[in-house]
């Protein structure tokens, strides 16, 4: 795996000054800090700049590379996307007298907001066992998250590039996709981006990179799809959902601010424990009673389907699908089984992604990053352990997808190096942070390029004989 973050970054507690917000909040919920792109960056150039990385990090042989995939949802070209990518790949590469990637390598994108990196990495799976077992499948996330000035979401905000590295001998996990769990259902206005015009804020359309979202709405439409898929996964392996969630050595999940995984994970803990033994259903009634609840009540609510269609008008947007299970949950957040099994099943990368914000799709993916980066500077035997990754996408979908940990996943989780990519940043002050909101170039603000691609300009001609209005032209700065 290897990271890129563009290196503007904004540091949540000054943002809480600027914006008088409440830091303690913003810290416990959401996170230190996050990064916007530059003026002359796209999605494209942070994700071939991961891909770049990944291949001379890891002594990857491109030739051998058959299957390159971009997800993202903030993509800006609706006819090309992976090609772009593989197109200053292989200039750069060319450049310092390496084989382009392979001239008959597939080029699909993937977009389910959240989760389009999740289908990625699982159709470059299916395409290794059917197409190419000799071969190696690159699977690169990026993403920009975008979220209105004033907005809940725009502490949550965030910029960044993961590429993966798959192959027949993997280097960190194995995956078997027979044991993993899906699910999908409609949900109309949980989070989207339609690119006619829609909402108007003075007289003006606003951006198609701000997202029109229901939080509340949002928040229930995750716990509740995670669940459905987590559901498949024990239905698809047997297993007891109570001892697999107490058993699984670390969880990694979708993770757009830094509480809504603990939320996730902690129903997922709760729900498990109403499918288990009469000590499991104890426990669940001990959390009851602090909450002043009847443990059969709480049973019914957790073994209903809630359709959550129904709720997607604005009359009942704000109802919780889950509102008994949400009450326990706050009494469960202060138990010791709490620490041990949701938050300390969490533990590995969780202080790097409290400096990353929402990647989108990047984020599940660069919390696995992370999680592997820190288990190796701290020393951890992570070989055989089985660790979960979660993914999400609005709209909405989920996947459940166990991952082995190999022997001798050391080595290439040594290389990923995601301190390192987190070095060198530039805290924006509030002018230059609003500047580069509005698209235009801060003053005092620059990129020091070095080793990236950049976009160099922007074409504008609209003539007959030649077109190039809006294409990205693209420079590799050695």
């Amino acid at each position: 795996m290897s990271v890129y973050v563009p290196p503007f970054r904004v540091d949540l507690r000054q943002w809480c000054a600027w914006s008088g917000s409440e830091w303690d909040k913003i810290r416990d919920v959401v996170g230190h800090g996050f990064r916007l792109m530059g003026p002359n960056q796209s999605v494209y150039t942070m994700a071939a700049n991961a891909v770049l990385r990944l291949i001379e990090r890891f002594d990857v042989d491109p030739s051998r590379v058959r299957f390159l995939a971009l997800g993202t949802e903030s993509s800006t070209d609706n006819s090309a996307g992976a090609i772009i990518v593989k197109g200053m790949v292989d200039t750069a590469l060319r450049a310092k007298d390496f084989p382009p990637l392979s001239r008959n390598c597939e080029v699909p994108e993937f977009k389910h907001a959240c989760l389009g990196g999740v289908y990625a990495l699982k159709s470059a799976l299916r395409f290794l066992a059917t197409d190419g077992p000799e071969d190696l499948a690159i699977v690169v996330c990026a993403d920009k998250a975008l979220y209105a000035r004033g907005s809940s979401g725009e502490p949550t905000q965030g910029a960044g590039a993961v590429a993966m590295l798959l192959g027949a001998n993997p280097g960190l996990v194995s995956i078997d996709l027979r044991a993993a769990g899906t699910a999908s259902d409609y949900r109309g206005v949980d989070f989207r981006k339609p690119l006619v015009s829609r909402t108007r804020v003075n007289g003006s359309v606003m951006s198609l990179d701000i997202p029109i979202y229901n939080g509340r709405y949002s928040t229930n439409c995750y716990v509740d799809e995670i669940q459905r898929a987590l559901e498949d996964m024990y239905r698809r392996r047997g297993l007891d959902a109570i001892e697999y969630i107490r058993s699984v050595d670390a969880v990694f999940m979708h993770r757009p601010y830094q509480r809504m995984p603990e939320t996730g994970w902690g129903l997922a803990y709760l729900f498990a424990l109403a499918q288990g033994s009469e000590r499991d259903r104890d426990e669940l009634a001990g959390y009851c009673r602090g909450a002043g609840l009847d443990v059969a009540d709480v049973i019914r609510e957790m073994r209903s389907e809630p359709e959550l269609g129904q709720l997607a008008v604005a009359e009942r947007i704000a109802e919780d699908i889950f509102p008994l299970s949400l009450a326990i949950l706050k009494v469960f957040r202060k138990s010791e089984a709490f620490a041990r099994y949701v938050r300390g099943k969490m533990l590995l990368g969780a202080d790097y992604m409290q400096e990353l914000g929402n990647l989108y799709t990047g984020a599940l993916p660069a919390w696995l990053a992370a999680g592997f980066s820190d288990a190796s500077e701290r020393g951890l035997d992570l070989a055989g352990q089985e660790v979960l990754a979660l993914g999400y996408g609005s709209g909405d979908a989920a996947d459940a997808i166990p991952m082995r940990v190999v022997s001798g996943w050391e080595q290439a989780a040594a290389r990923i190096r995601v301190a390192e990519a987190l070095e060198g940043s530039t805290d924006l002050t509030a002018e230059q942070y609003a500047a580069l909101r509005e698209g235009t170039s801060p003053d005092g603000l620059t990129l020091r390029a070095s080793a990236e691609f950049i976009i160099e300009r922007v074409g504008n001609d609209t003539g007959h004989a030649f077109q190039d209005d809006g294409i990205e032209y693209y420079r590799y700065v050695h």
